[in-house]
C-alpha cells in the first residue's frame, strides 16, 4: 500500500491561523520558512541572538525580529532552524526556560532530538517539517507559485493536535502544493544523513572529482574533462528527476545507454554498496553524529581543511572560469 501523500486539498491552515509562529534563525531554510509562512497569511516573528548580522536582512524582508527569548515567550509554535551544532546550547539557554505547556516545538531536521542532544518537556508538542531541498529553492518555487515536496513527523503529541499543526505548517511553507509525506524523527534523521553522505553530496561530488582527475591525469584538457564529468550531470539528473531511469535512458544515445549497463557496475561495485551499509551503520549508531559534534566543538578543523583543499582544486578553478563564460547560467545570488 502506497504511503499517503497530503496535498492542499487535504490540509487546512486553521490549526495555526490564530497562532504566532517564531522562526529561530534566518539562514538558508529559516528565511524561506519565515517568508513563505508570512505570504501564506500567517503571523510570523523571527527570533535572533543579539547582534545577529541577519537582523537587517529579515527586517528588509518585512519581518518582525525579536530576541530568541522573547520569541519563545510569545509564540505558540517555535521552529528551530539554526545549524544543528548550535541548537543544544541555544535551546538550553534561550528557549527551554521560556517554553510553557501547550506550545509546539518544531525542527527542520530530527538530528538533535533523535540523538538525545535536545530533550523537550513532556507538556509541549514536538514535530518536524523538512522540505526536500535547500532553503533558497524552497523560497524560489513558492514565489513562483509552486511548492517543494516535504516530510513531517510528530515526536510528541501533548495537545492531541500536533499532527494537524505540523500539516498546517507544511502547507504554510508550500509543501502541500507538491505533496507531504509522514515519517518519524528516527527515519528522517537517518535517511537524510545517509542520502547526503553516500549519494547527494558525498557520493556525487567524489564521483565527479574522481572522473575529472582520471581524465586530466590521462592528458585530456581540464576544460573538456569539466564538461564531460560535471557540467552534463545536471542534464542527466534533470531527465532522471522528470522521467526516472527509464526515461533518461530513452533520451540518451544507444552508446551511452550500453555504457551505462556495462560500466556502471564496475564503478559502483558490491564493495561500494557494502561500504554504504557501513556508512548507514555509523549513522544509526551515532558514530557519525559524535564525529560531527567533536569537529564542530573544535571549530571545524577537519571540515575547514577540506574546504581549503577543494577551493584550489583544478576542477573548482576551471569550473568557475567556464561558468563565468556561460550566459545561459543564471548568475542569481542566493538569498541569504
Amino acid at each position: 500500500m502506497a504511503a499517503k501523500m497530503y496535498y492542499d486539498k487535504d490540509v487546512q491552515l486553521d490549526p495555526i491561523e490564530n497562532k504566532l509562529i517564531a522562526i529561530i534563525g534566518y539562514g538558508s531554510q529559516a528565511h524561506a520558512h519565515a517568508q513563505n509562512l508570512r505570504d501564506s497569511g500567517l503571523n510570523v516573528v523571527v527570533g535572533l541572538r543579539d547582534g545577529s548580522p541577519s537582523k537587517a536582512k529579515a527586517e528588509q524582508a518585512g519581518l518582525k525580529v525579536v530576541s530568541i527569548e522573547d520569541a519563545t515567550k510569545t509564540a505558540d509554535v517555535i521552529m528551530i532552524l539554526i545549524p544543528d551544532e548550535n541548537q543544544p546550547k541555544t535551546y538550553e539557554e534561550s528557549i527551554a526556560p521560556h517554553l510553557t505547556a501547550g506550545k509546539a516545538l518544531a525542527f527542520g531536521h530530527g538530528f538533535n532530538v533523535h540523538f538525545g542532544r535536545i530533550t523537550p518537556p513532556a507538556d509541549v508538542d514536538v514535530f518536524l517539517v523538512a522540505p526536500k531541498g535547500p532553503g533558497h529553492m524552497l523560497r524560489r518555487v513558492y514565489a513562483d507559485g509552486a511548492g517543494m515536496p516535504s516530510i513531517f513527523a510528530v515526536q510528541q503529541d501533548a495537545t492531541g493536535k500536533a499532527k494537524d499543526i505540523a500539516l498546517a505548517y507544511a502547507r504554510g511553507i508550500g509543501g502541500t502544493r507538491a505533496g507531504v509525506l509522514e515519517t518519524t524523527f528516527k527515519e528522517e534523521t537517518e535517511t537524510d544523513l545517509f542520502g547526503e553522505q553516500s549519494v547527494l553530496c558525498g557520493g556525487v561530488t567524489h564521483l565527479i572529482q574522481a572522473g575529472f582527475e582520471t581524465l586530466v591525469e590521462a592528458g585530456y584538457q581540464p576544460e573538456i574533462a569539466y564538461f564531460e564529468t560535471l557540467h552534463e550531470v545536471k542534464l542527466i539528473v534533470d531527465l532522471i528527476y522528470e522521467k526516472g531511469f527509464e526515461g533518461m535512458r530513452h533520451s540518451i544515445s544507444n552508446t551511452a545507454e550500453f555504457g551505462d549497463y556495462v560500466t556502471g557496475p564496475r564503478i559502483i561495485t558490491a564493495d561500494t554498496k557494502a561500504e554504504m551499509g557501513r556508512v548507514l551503520g555509523d549513522i544509526q549508531s551515532g558514530a557519525f553524529a559524535k564525529r560531527f559534534i567533536e569537529d564542530a566543538e573544535s571549530g571545524f578543523p577537519y571540515m575547514n581543511e577540506q574546504r581549503g583543499k577543494m577551493r584550489t582544486h583544478t576542477l573548482e578553478v576551471v569550473g568557475k572560469e567556464l561558468r563565468d563564460q556561460m550566459p545561459f547560467i543564471t548568475k542569481k545570488e542566493l538569498e541569504v
